[in-house]
């Protein structure tokens, strides 16, 4: 680990940033003309203490699950991220078509939407990043770990997870999911993450393996969506993806047609996540 040139690094990513690059507000009496230390901290989800004394070259060796955050938090690049996980004493992450980093081009129009749902998912249905709304209508699906941080693994291991469906269209959901594992699978093969949450799943789950001997290969999203929030009730979306080039990662947006049911459940929506964001900053 090379403390000075990590402290270096992370200064100049920091005061290169604007707070409009990842979404935030200015201010009136802003100092300094980069983001403030605090604002990595709480992007990257860590202590402003432990990201203080990274910067100044006084920190431990931070772990891969922190870099992923701060590459995300400061919009690294591909190549600037594999860098900083070299300064840092840790092998670069293997760049293939199931790299979780978000790619930086959906991440900045991610940073502008915080008036409907968004997230962005991977080719294996891992919420990567999600907005307030996002996390109002699904729950916090980025506190999952191992298998479990999939959406498809989850669709077909925790009952739970189908909640949000209206049950009439949870079987086109679980087809759309396995027809999507199809395509990843046939690109990574049986060695791939694909192949092992493939497997996993065979052995989990009697409808998995009733859909997967379908052969379905399809890589689509519906372009209209039923979600079932526990307070507010059904809503309405128009979904559209904005999908990278090599099709590993998608940013979803959730939109309700204005003047509609759909359009006021979805304002009370935002009522709803900021107080339960509010409620969630008090209690730290």
């Amino acid at each position: 680990m090379d403390r000075e040139q990590l402290a270096d690094f992370l200064r100049h990513r920091r005061e290169n940033l604007r707070p409009e690059d990842v979404g935030l507000r200015p201010g009136a009496r802003r100092r300094v003309a980069g983001l403030r230390r605090t604002e990595v901290a709480e992007l990257a989800g860590m202590s402003a203490d432990y990201y203080t004394r990274l910067e100044q070259g006084r920190g431990p060796q931070p772990s891969e699950q922190m870099l992923a955050a701060l590459a995300r938090a400061l919009r690294l690049s591909t190549d600037e991220r594999d860098h900083l996980y070299l300064i840092s004493g840790h092998n670069a992450p293997n760049r293939t078509p199931l790299d979780t980093h978000v790619a930086p081009a959906l991440q900045r129009v991610f940073d502008r939407l915080d008036d409907t749902p968004a997230l962005v998912l991977s080719s294996l249905g891992e919420t990567l990043v999600q907005n307030r709304l996002a996390a109002a209508l699904f729950g916090d699906h980025t506190r999952f770990t191992g298998m479990a941080r999939s959406g498809i693994y989850r669709w077909f291991t925790d009952a739970s997870e189908r909640a949000v469906y209206p049950v009439a269209d949870q079987p086109r959901q679980g087809r759309a999911h396995v027809a999507g594992l199809r395509v990843v699978y046939g690109l990574g093969g049986p060695s791939s993450r694909a192949g092992r949450l493939v497997r996993a799943l065979l052995k989990e789950s009697a409808e998995f393996a009733e859909l997967w001997e379908r052969h379905e290969v399809a890589r689509r999203f519906e372009d209209h969506k039923i979600l079932i929030h526990p307070e507010v009730g059904e809503i309405e979306f128009d979904c559209q993806a904005l999908i990278t080039e090599d099709q590993s990662q998608a940013l979803l947006i959730l939109t309700a047609a204005p003047r509609t049911e759909a359009a006021d459940k979805l304002a009370l929506l935002r009522v709803l996540g900021q107080e339960q964001f509010t409620s969630s900053s008090e209690g730290r």
